[in-house]
Order: C-alpha cells, then structure tokens, then sequence
C-alpha cells in the first residue's frame, strides 16, 4: 500500500493514518528532543536477609574471626564455592564483597594462641653436667701419682705443657667445629693432624722447660691425654670418654680404704691414657671413613687465632689463682659444666625475650636482666665451694665471671674482643705476681673485676641488638 488510507469510525468524523512498510531502519529508536525529560529505569536493590546473613556468620565464626581484613572473607566465601546469584537471592547481598563486609562486622576479631615454639637452644642437660666432671676427672691422676715422688720437680714444667695444650685445644676445636659445618670427614682430618701438632708442641715446650729427662715423659703422656680428649670432647663422644677414664676414677675411690702400691699408682693412669687414645682412635676412624665432600672450603688460620688467645688467657689465670688456692682450679673446673649449661638458656632466652618485646629499647633491657640473671645462676653455687676450699671468695667469683662472659661472646662468634680483655687481665696479673709489686695478692681481683666489667659491656653493645639473635 504505497498511499494513505482513510477510516470512518464511528463518531463521523474522518481521521487519517498514515501506514509505512517496516524497514530496519524504522527499528531505531528516534532522538529525544532536548526539552523532553529522559526515564530511568532502575531494578529494585535487594534487601538483606538479617536472618540467612547472621546464620552464615555463626556457621563461619571460628574461620572469620581470625581476618584482618574484609577481602579476606570474601576469599574464604568464594572457597566455600558461594555464587553471585546465591549472594543475591540467599542473602539479599548486591555482590561478594557486601557480604564479606557484613560478616566481617558481626563477627568479633579472635585470634587463636599460636603453640609455644619450639626452643632452638635447649640445653642437654646431663650432657652438660657430664662435661664438667670429665674435666675435673684427669686431676685424679696426679692425686694417684703424686706419692711416687718428683712432683715438685715436675710441676712447672707440666704447667708449662698444660697451658699451651689448654690454648692449642681452644683453637683446634673451633676450627675443628668450623670443618663439621662442612663434612665429618673434613673434621677428622683436622682433628687428627691438629692434635697431633699439639701433642708435640706441649711436649716440646716441656722439654725446653725442664731441660729433658724424665719430665718429658710425663709431659708426653700428659699432652696425648689432652689431645685425644679433645677430640672425642669436638665429636661428641662424652660417654666413651667417661669409660675410658673409670681405672683412674676407680683407683682414686679406692685410696681412703686402701693402698694401691707404686705399679697401681702408675699403671692406673696410663691404662686410662691408653684407653682414651684408643677411643680416640676408633672414633677418628669412622669418622674418616666417611665420604669426604667435593670441593669443600677450608676456613682461614688466623679465623681461629682469637680463640686460642683465650685459652692461652684463661689458662693464665685460672693457674694463678691455683698457685694459691690449689682447690679451687677444681672447683672452677668442674662449674664448666654448668657454665656450658647456662650458655645454651641465655641463647633461649634471649630468643624467646625477643618475641616478647616490640622496640630494641625493651630488647635491651631483657637482656641486661638475663644476663644478670645467668650470672647469678653461675656464680651462687660458687660461693659455699669457695668458702669450703679457703679460697678468696672475691677471686674465685670475678674470675668465673671474666670466663663465663668471654665464652659467652665467643659462643655468639665474638672473639677478639674477649681474648684480648682477657689476655690484658692475664698480662696484668701475671706481670703484678710474678714481680712481687704492690697490691700484691689482691691483683688477680682487681684484673678479674675490671674483665668482667668490660666483657659485660661488650655483651650488652653487641649482644643487646635484636638482629643478632634473629
């Protein structure tokens, strides 16, 4: 129909309809005019389901507490495998995100308490005490040799060999500790050449000292004991010590009811020479037996150089407060063990005070208190063995308070600056004593508190820094 068509209806009057073919182009919707307002149509928003939402939240409380943050929630939602459309008609939620912020706001923060971690730094306790009584043990020896005779004669010259094993064995077991880093192969090899040197060196030093003879032996067999303890000491091997050495403790038992005679005197002693570098040998050949490591590194000399200045030091003065009070190296000797002890809670401590406090100014103070509360835990029980063995309670306390804070150092791999506190204190007491000038016996406190001032400042410098016990 290409023209108008014209209707009558019913109330006679005539109107027209125009009727055009539909196109595609009649689709298109026409432009509103500019004064023609324009209707939006917006969908109605939904409504929350209180009910349904607070529903949720209880089910999911325990996992929703824990959040800091609402995104969280929204991924815990979309784990759960929750959908938008489920979001909207369950929970009258626009989208995912709403309804994450909703459970986040009814849902009190509860953090759960962590399980106490585990201590890096527990001590082995009978290990420890163990130690301190197999370096006591080898003085039973010249308390069952002593009768034969010569000891007077005998003795500078195994103190000479005693120190220079003492500082020899300080340097050989940290570079021997260094090498177990590596392999256990390349620690027997440096154990077995090392000990060896030292041996000799001891030996040697007590020969010059006594112009040779009969010394020298006992020098000898002084320093193979030494050497060999050393090394079952380094590898752990504290038990098999200990048997080695039951002849020489059962014999000194045995004095105050009987009398062993001069074969027993003496051979008592070398059987527990003989058995301890029997063990020593054994145990160094299992360790070489195993496979070495391809291209392993060998630390430098002069890395280990700081701690036999330490040993050479702390063998200085523990001898001149022996010079005085023989019983007291004894005492001294023993508390090793339970300095060794106290060294491995400080490290504990010190991790555990670090996540205890938040600003290295509270670090620092925890610190300061556990390092008081280590020496006080150390040097107490001292006090009652001082006063029993007639020693001067004053030397013995600040001398153990000189060694136990330098080994501290030491075990965190601050060396030099013990070793040389320590070394000036040795110099000084040594040089006072041996001069006879004044104050005369009161020098060995005096150099001892004065260390123990300036060690206890370097751990609290050094050691009071979180960073270094992260």
């Amino acid at each position: 129909m290409s023209g108008p068509m014209a209707l009558e209806p019913g109330g006679g009057e005539q109107e027209t309809l125009a009727l055009w073919p539909v196109t595609a182009a009649s689709r298109l919707p026409r432009p509103l005019p500019a004064d023609e307002p324009t209707l939006v149509v917006r969908l109605p928003r939904p409504v929350p389901d209180q009910e349904e939402v607070d529903r949720l939240a209880a089910g999911l409380a325990d996992r929703i507490g824990p959040a800091v943050h609402p995104y969280e929630v929204a991924a815990l939602l979309e784990a759960e495998g929750l959908s938008v459309d489920a979001v909207r008609q369950q929970y009258g939620h626009p989208n995912l995100f709403s309804l994450a912020s909703a459970l986040y706001e009814r849902v009190p923060r509860t953090f759960p308490d962590l399980p106490p971690a585990p201590d890096p730094w527990r001590p082995d306790t009978a290990r420890c005490l163990l130690r301190g009584v197999l370096f006591a043990l080898p003085g039973l020896a010249y308390l069952l040799a002593a009768p034969l005779g010569q000891s007077a004669r005998y003795a500078p010259a195994l103190i000479a060999a005693g120190v220079v094993s003492w500082a020899w064995g300080q340097a050989l077991g940290h570079r021997a500790h260094l090498r177990l880093a590596t392999g256990r192969h390349e620690a027997g090899r440096t154990l077995l050449t090392g000990a060896a040197l030292g041996a000799a060196l001891a030996t040697a030093t007590a020969a010059a000292a006594a112009g040779g003879g009969p010394v020298t032996l006992a020098a000898a067999a002084q320093s193979l004991y030494l050497a060999a303890a050393s090394t079952l000491l380094v590898l752990a091997r504290e038990r098999l010590l200990l048997a080695a050495l039951t002849p020489l403790a059962a014999g000194a038992v045995l004095l105050p009811w009987w009398e062993p005679g001069p074969v027993l005197r003496l051979g008592l002693p070398l059987l527990a020479l003989a058995a301890t570098l029997a063990a020593a040998g054994w145990t160094l050949r299992g360790v070489l037996g195993t496979p070495p490591v391809p291209g392993a590194c060998r630390p430098p000399l002069p890395v280990s150089l700081p701690y036999g200045l330490f040993g050479l030091a702390a063998a200085s003065l523990v001898l001149l407060e022996g010079r005085q009070h023989p019983y007291a190296m004894i005492v001294l000797t023993v508390s090793m063990g339970p300095a060794e002890w106290l060294l491995y809670r400080y490290r504990g401590w010190s991790v555990a005070a670090l996540r205890a406090t938040a600003t290295p100014t509270a670090f620092l103070l925890r610190s300061a208190g556990l390092l008081g509360l280590c020496l006080l835990a150390y040097l107490l029980p001292l006090t009652p063995a001082a006063l029993l063995t007639g020693a001067d309670p004053a030397a013995l306390l600040l001398l153990a308070a000189t060694l136990w804070t330098a080994l501290l150092l030491q075990a965190f791999g601050v060396a030099w600056p013990s070793a040389l506190i320590c070394l000036t204190a040795a110099g000084c007491a040594a040089a006072v004593t041996l001069l006879r000038l004044p104050p005369g016996p009161a020098v060995l406190p005096l150099c001892c508190g004065a260390a123990a001032l300036c060690l206890s400042a370097c751990v609290l410098r050094l050691l009071g820094r979180p960073a270094v016990h992260a």
